[in-house]
C-alpha cells in the first residue's frame, strides 16, 4: 500500500511532513513516567518537522496511538473489505484494546520521541557515538550499551557489501570500548532486515562472476566470523520481518528479544542457494533436525511465537510495548559487572568456537558452488524480472 495512500486525506490522520525512519528502540529519560498534555501536543508538532516517510507500519501505530489517546478504545464502526486505507487504520486502533488513555499518550510521545532522536543531526548524538562515520548503520553506545541499528529502511534494511563490512566495523569497536558492556542489534523502520541485497549480485567485476562469487564468500565469511568470535554478551532485537542471513546468524547471539509481529524466513531453495551464518549447524541443535529442515530447506516461515517455541527466540513480547520492555531489560543488564559478564560467555561460547569457524568456511565454500550454478543465477534473474514487473 503505497504510503501517500494510506495517508489520503481523511479527518482520521493527522497533517504530518514524515521523515526518516524511526529509531523505535531509544528512550528519553522520561520515558518511565506519564506523559502530559503538553508532552502530547509537543510530540504531534515535532511530527510536523520530519521529513521522510517511515513506513506504514509506524504511521498506523502511530495513528492508532492518537485515536486511542484522544478517544479511547476504537468506537467506530469497522469499515468494508475494499475500503483498504480505513480498514487498516480501524485494524490498527482496534488492536489496543482497553490500553488506557494515559498509557497510548505516552506510548505515541515516546515513539515521536525515538523519530526525532533517529534524525538528529551527528553532532547531536556525538557523546553518545562510538565516533565512527557510517552510512548504513547508526551506532549509538549509551547506558553500557552499543547499540547498532540498521540503517537501510527505505531498502527493509537489506544488507549491501558495505552494509557487511560496517556491521563487522561496529561489533570490532563495541569490542574495545570499555564502555560497552552489550551490544544489541536492531533495525530502523517496520523490518529487522530482508536479507541479502540481491544488487550484490549485479555487480560483476572485470574478471567475471567467479572474482565476484569468490570476494563475496570471503565478506561473508568474515562478517560471521565477528558474530563467532564476539566476546561480550551479543542480542538481537527483532522489530520486524527478517529474512535470510539476519535469521540465520541468530543461534550466534546470547538473546533474541522479538515483537510479536516478526517474522523469521530463509528463503534459500527458493533463490538457488543454501544456508550460511553457522545455521546449518546451529538451527538442528536448537530446533531439531526435523524442524531445521523444514525451514533451511523447505523454505518454512516461522511467526515469532514459532520462532520461540522452537528456540531460536528467546522471548516475544506484544507490538505495543515491544520497545518499552525490551530497552528497560537492557538497560538492567547494561548495569551488570562487564568482565562477570565476558568471562562466563567464554565459558559457555569458547567450547563450540572451533566447530562454529569450520562450518562457517564449509557454508561459504558451498555458497560460491551455489553462486555459479544455473539454477540460483536463473533463480535471481526471475526476482529481478518479477520485481520489474511490479
Amino acid at each position: 500500500m503505497a504510503a501517500s495512500r494510506l495517508l489520503g486525506h481523511s479527518s482520521l490522520w493527522l497533517p504530518i511532513r514524515w521523515s526518516r525512519v524511526a529509531a523505535l528502540g531509544l528512550h528519553t529519560a522520561g520515558g518511565r513516567m506519564q506523559a502530559s498534555q503538553q508532552d502530547f501536543e509537543k510530540a504531534q508538532n515535532d511530527l510536523k518537522t520530519l521529513k521522510k516517510d517511515p513506513g506504514n507500519d509506524v504511521k498506523l501505530k502511530l495513528y492508532a496511538l492518537f485515536k486511542q489517546a484522544t478517544q479511547g478504545s476504537c468506537n467506530a464502526p469497522k469499515p468494508g473489505m475494499l475500503d483498504f486505507v480505513n480498514k487498516a487504520k480501524w485494524d490498527a486502533w482496534n488492536s489496543l484494546g482497553s490500553l488506557s488513555k494515559d498509557e497510548a499518550k505516552k506510548s505515541y510521545v515516546e515513539l515521536v520521541n525515538g523519530l526525532i532522536l533517529s534524525e538528529a543531526p551527528a553532532k547531536d548524538t556525538a557523546s553518545l557515538s562510538t565516533g565512527q562515520k557510517y552510512d548504513t548503520l547508526q551506532v549509538i553506545t549509551e547506558d553500557n550499551i552499543t547499540k547498532i541499528f540498521l540503517n537501510r529502511p527505505e531498502k527493509k534494511n537489506a544488507i549491501t557489501l558495505q552494509m557487511y563490512k560496517e556491521i563487522g566495523l561496529a561489533l570490532d569497536e563495541a569490542a574495545k570500548d570499555d564502555n560497552t558492556v552489550i551490544t544489541v542489534l536492531t533495525g530502523h523502520g517496520d523490518y529487522f532486515c530482508s536479507g541479502n541485497d540481491l544488487n550484490n549480485f549485479t555487480n560483476i567485476p572485470p574478471e567475471g562472476k567467479e572474482k565476484m562469487a569468490s570476494d563475496s564468500a570471503v565478506i561473508l565469511e568474515a562478517f560471521v566470523s565477528k558474530f563467532i568470535d564476539f566476546p561480550k554478551p551479543l542480542i538481537a532485537v527483532i522489530n520486524g520481518p527478517a529474512v535470510g542471513i539476519s535469521v540465520t546468524i541468530l543461534g550466534l547471539f546470547d538473546i533474541v528479544y522479538a515483537t510479536d509481529r516478526a517474522t523469521f524466513h530463509t528463503p534459500f531453495s527458493q533463490l538457488g542457494q543454501s544456508p550460511e551464518g553457522c545455521s546449518s549447524y546451529t538451527f538442528p541443535r536448537v530446533m531439531g533436525l526435523s524442524k531445521a529442515v523444514e525451514v533451511l530447506l523447505f523454505n518454512k516461515l516461522l511467526t515469532a511465537h514459532e520462532a520461540c517455541k522452537l528456540g531460536l527466540v528467546t522471548e516475544v513480547f506484544p507490538d505495543a510495548t515491544f520497545q518499552k520492555e525490551v530497552w528497560g531489560r537492557l538497560r538492567s543488564y547494561g548495569e551488570l559487572p562487564k568482565n562477570s559478564l565476558v568471562f562466563s560467555k567464554q565459558l559457555i561460547r569458547d567450547t563450540e568456537k572451533e566447530k562454529l569457524h569450520a562450518v562457517n568456511v564449509q557454508e561459504c565454500e558451498r555458497l560460491k558452488e551455489r553462486w555459479l550454478s544455473d539454477d540460483c543465477m536463473n533463480a535471481i534473474i526471475s526476482f529481478f524480472q518479477k520485481k520489474a514487473k511490479l
